[in-house]
């Protein structure tokens, strides 16, 4: 088996720029969250298969976060960068930025986390390079992605944990207060 030599973030940093134009728009006239996690997923593919040097395929899209509505006529600004590797894994941290090139303003829209998984020829998951780490900034984002797996970890088994005590232990009394109405037609 080859061993991938390791590549710097720098490496495989990706941005893609498009345009927003109105059969973007949702009803409300800004461009629909859609548009933007499908935009999300392609920057995330570009840059991890450039890191990886195979085909990558999205695993889980992370922390969406809509700060800013993005207009239609704005030049919206992903920008990709590996932020941790694993054996196979990878994740690529993304900030879309929306330029409104009439005002001169920019503003950060989004910001989220991409898991993808490289797959070789073989259609299996594939080692990728290690990555070089040179700031500290890419130290802290790497740990921060590190940190972030542990805790979705323990979040899968925490809801887990939750979803058998309430499927074998329905608690009624749980919902007082929240907004919903109960009507059961069946014995619990």
């Amino acid at each position: 088996m080859n061993i991938p030599q390791p590549k710097p973030v720098s490496f495989s940093k990706t941005t893609i720029t498009e345009l927003m134009i109105p059969s973007y728009a949702n009803f409300g006239g800004k461009i629909h969250g859609g548009i933007l996690l499908s935009l999300i997923d392609k920057v995330a593919y570009a840059c991890a298969s450039k890191h990886a040097a195979n085909y990558c395929v999205t695993v889980s899209v992370d922390n969406v976060d809509f700060l800013e509505p993005v207009e239609v006529g704005d030049l919206v600004h992903l920008k990709a960068a590996v932020v941790y590797v694993g054996n196979s894994s990878l994740v690529i941290g993304i900030n879309v930025i929306a330029e409104n090139v009439k005002e001169g303003t920019v503003k950060k829209t989004n910001n989220s986390f991409v898991t993808m998984v490289a797959k070789g020829d073989d259609d299996k998951p594939t080692q990728v390079p290690e990555l070089i780490l040179e700031s500290r900034e890419e130290v802290r984002l790497f740990m921060e992605a590190v940190k972030r797996r542990e805790l979705k970890k323990d979040y899968r088994q925490k809801v887990t944990e939750v979803s058998t005590l309430l499927r074998e232990h329905p608690h009624e009394k749980l919902i007082q207060g929240e907004r919903c109405v109960l009507k059961l037609k069946d014995h619990i």
